[in-house]
């Protein structure tokens, strides 16, 4: 018995351990810019593997990434990106409605013999949470690291301003296989930096960020152009920190 409570302990211990590594990172990230995260040194390592040099990222200043590319990225990617608290629960709970419809579809059309396209499924992520993921944690997907997600999603609101995480979140989100950052993405597909991005090709930038390395195999995709138009409407109302 006390062999058991010892363990418990000693695994309590080591997960308070782990919030307060993660929750000192985060405290740090106030005043000095990460130089690299989790998912960055993971794919670093999967292209090395591969034979693959290529990699490009450049840190870009808040007031060095063009308005239009803050305001794309909050239209597909996080509309209340302004006004949460680091999760939209309205979104999850419209995600798994979506989700639920997706597989029942696909249900129905196997039982009926006929082709199954791959279902897409939708998470409902806001910013702050892709970010939290992206920085510290593994890519693997199970309830246990979606829970860790929510804990530091929140500590990043609490412990940094909400331009801060977009500053952070642009200079470290996917662009394409070994892309990362709105400049390394903005001289890679424009030949230009990323203060010089055009309403346009901003909401084309922000359209790939779900599946950057689809989307950067297949530029003439007719959803990417017609998702775009739709983005471009919608930056107006996207809201900046």
């Amino acid at each position: 018995m006390r062999t058991l409570r010892n363990g418990v302990l000693l695994a309590l211990a080591a997960a308070l351990a782990l919030q307060l590594f993660f929750i000192g990172r985060i405290a740090l990230m106030a005043v000095l810019a990460p130089q690299s995260t989790t998912f960055e040194r993971s794919e670093a390592w999967r292209l090395a593997l591969g034979g693959e040099l290529r990699w490009r990222q450049d840190w870009r200043g808040y007031a060095q990434i063009s308005d239009h590319l803050k305001r794309a990225v909050i239209a597909s990617e996080d509309d209340s990106f302004a006004s949460h608290e680091g999760v939209d629960w309205e979104a999850i709970e419209k995600a798994w409605e979506r989700n639920a419809k997706a597989e029942e579809a696909a249900a129905q059309r196997a039982a009926q013999n006929r082709p199954t396209p791959p279902i897409r499924i939708r998470g409902g992520s806001t910013i702050t949470q892709q970010l939290a993921k992206n920085l510290l944690l593994s890519g693997e997907r199970t309830l246990l690291r979606k829970g860790q997600e929510l804990v530091l999603a929140y500590a990043l609101e609490q412990l940094l301003s909400k331009r801060r995480i977009l500053e952070i979140y642009l200079n470290h989100v996917e662009w394409g296989v070994g892309v990362f950052g709105a400049e390394a993405a903005a001289q890679h597909y424009f030949r230009k930096s990323a203060a010089q991005l055009s309403a346009w090709e901003a909401a084309r930038l922000a359209v790939m960020l779900p599946r950057p390395r689809y989307f950067e195999q297949r530029p003439r995709s007719a959803y990417l152009n017609h998702r775009t138009a739709t983005i471009v409407a919608r930056m107006r109302r996207a809201e900046l920190p």
